[in-house]
C-alpha cells in the first residue's frame, strides 16, 4: 500500500473513532431514556428537544454498523438500546409502522408516516440483525417492507408516494420539511428505500425484495436521471413531472455510489453495468461543476438559473469521498482519486469541530461554520460520516 493510501486509512480510521466518541458522550438521554433530540452548534443540550425518527433510526445503524466492523461492546450496547427504544417508543402498536416524532418523554407527537423514516428503520433494523441476530428486527424491517410495498408503492405509475396520515390513508401535505415542495414523489426519499432494500435484500434474499429493488434501480436510471444534463432530478408530481430545476451535487454523488451496491446486490449483471457506467458519467459531471480544488463540495444548483448555493455541508464531503473512490475503481480516472483525496484534506481543516466535537453542520464559501446549525439533532446525527468512513475502510 502506498505511503499516501495508508495515511489516509489511518487518518478515518482515527477520525471515526473520533466521530463515536461524541455520539457515545453526548446522545444518551439519560433523564427519559434512550437518546436525547437536540444540541446546539455549541454542544448545548436543548431541553426538552423532540426526538426524531430520522436521528433514532440513524443512530441505531451507526452503532450497529461500528460494532459488525470491529468489536466495540460499547457501540453494541448502544445499538441494543437504540433498538429497544424504536420498538417501545417509535413502534406504531395499533397501525404500524414507525412515527415520525416523538416528544422529549418519548410519546407520540407526530404520527405521520413519512415513507423516508419508514425506509431508515428498515436499513437500521437490517443493520441491527446483522449484528445481534435479534429475529424481531429482521421481522419488523419485512413488516415495514411489506407496509411500504402495500400502502406507497404506486401501481399505476410506479415509484413510492411520499407520506400517510398515521392509520395509513391519504395526507394532504407530504413535504419531508418545511423547505420542501409538496411533491408526491422525491428522489431523496426513494434514494433511501433503495438503500434499505439493498440492506434488506442481503438480509433476507427474499424474491419479493430482490423485485422492488430492481424496480427502484430502474427508475433511478430512467426515470430520476437527467441524462442529458447528468443530474438527478429530485422532485416530480404523481405522474413523473419533473417540479424542480434545482439539483443537489451531494445527492448526485451518493446516488452514484449507492446504485451500484444496489445493482451488485441483485446480481443483475446488466443492471451492474448499467449503474457503473452511471456513476462514472455523474461523477465527471461532479468533478467539473460540484467539486472545487481546496474548496471542497458545493450544495445545489439551479439549472434553470445557473444559481449556486455555495455553502459546504458537512454530508456532501464525504458522500463524494466514497462515491468518487468508486468511480475511480470502476474507470481507472485518477482524477477521482486525487479528488477524493483533497476533499478529505478540506475535510480536515475546515468542518471537524476541534472544540465542539463531530463536525459542522455547514460553512459558508469563506469557511465560517454556521453558528445557529445544530451538532446534533433530527437531521444530524452519525450516519453519513461513519458510513462514509466505514465504506472507505472497507473498500
Amino acid at each position: 500500500m502506498e505511503a499516501r493510501a495508508k495515511n489516509f486509512r489511518d487518518e478515518i480510521s482515527s477520525e471515526l473513532k473520533n466521530i463515536m466518541t461524541y455520539w457515545k458522550q453526548f446522545s444518551i438521554d439519560n433523564i427519559h431514556g434512550g437518546f436525547v433530540g437536540r444540541r446546539d452548534h455549541y454542544n448545548h443540550l436543548i431541553e426538552n428537544a423532540p426526538k426524531g425518527a430520522i436521528l433514532n433510526t440513524r443512530l441505531l445503524w451507526s452503532f450497529s454498523a461500528v460494532a459488525n466492523f470491529e468489536e466495540d461492546k460499547e457501540s453494541l450496547k448502544l445499538a441494543e438500546r437504540a433498538w429497544n427504544y424504536i420498538e417501545d417508543n417509535f413502534w406504531d402498536k395499533e397501525y404500524n409502522g414507525v412515527f415520525w416524532e416523538l416528544d422529549a418523554q418519548g410519546q407520540p407527537q407526530n404520527t405521520r408516516k413519512q415513507i423516508y423514516a419508514q425506509a431508515f428503520a428498515i436499513y437500521a433494523l437490517a443493520e441491527y440483525y446483522n449484528l445481534a441476530k435479534t429475529e424481531k428486527a429482521k421481522d419488523r424491517a419485512l413488516e415495514l417492507f411489506d407496509l411500504i410495498e402495500t400502502n406507497a408503492r404506486d401501481i399505476e405509475s410506479n415509484g413510492y408516494l411520499e407520506a400517510f396520515q398515521r392509520d395509513w390513508t391519504t395526507i394532504e401535505d407530504m413535504r419531508l420539511s418545511e423547505k420542501d415542495l409538496n411533491s408526491a414523489k422525491t428522489m431523496n426519499t426513494h434514494l433511501h428505500i433503495l438503500e434499505a432494500y439493498t440492506l434488506l435484500m442481503q438480509v433476507t434474499n427474499k424474491p419479493e425484495v430482490k423485485e422492488a429493488l430492481e424496480n427502484l434501480i430502474v427508475l433511478f436510471l430512467n426515470k430520476f436521471l437527467d441524462n442529458e444534463t447528468r443530474h438527478y432530478r429530485l422532485l416530480f408530481d404523481v405522474n413523473w413531472n419533473s417540479q424542480s430545476e434545482l439539483i443537489s451535487y451531494g445527492h448526485d454523488i451518493e446516488a452514484a455510489w449507492l446504485l451500484v451496491e444496489a445493482a451488485k446486490t441483485t446480481k443483475n449483471n446488466l443492471l451492474i453495468e448499467n449503474a457503473k457506467k452511471a456513476n462514472v458519467l455523474i461523477a465527471e459531471v461532479f468533478l467539473k461543476e460540484g467539486y472545487q480544488i481546496d474548496k471542497g463540495i458545493l450544495n445545489e444548483k439551479n439549472l434553470k438559473t445557473g444559481e449556486v448555493d455555495t455553502d459546504r455541508h458537512w454530508w456532501p464531503q464525504v458522500e463524494a469521498m466514497v462515491g468518487l473512490d468508486y468511480a475511480w475503481r470502476i474507470s481507472g480516472n485518477k482524477e477521482f482519486l486525487e479528488a477524493k483525496y483533497n476533499i478529505w484534506s478540506f475535510t480536515k481543516k475546515h468542518l471537524i469541530d476541534r472544540k465542539n466535537g463531530e463536525w459542522f453542520f455547514r460553512i459558508d464559501c469563506n469557511n465560517s461554520p454556521y453558528a445557529k446549525e445544530d451538532k446534533l439533532s433530527m437531521w444530524k446525527a452519525p450516519y453519513h460520516n461513519s458510513r462514509a468512513l466505514l465504506m472507505l475502510l472497507n473498500l
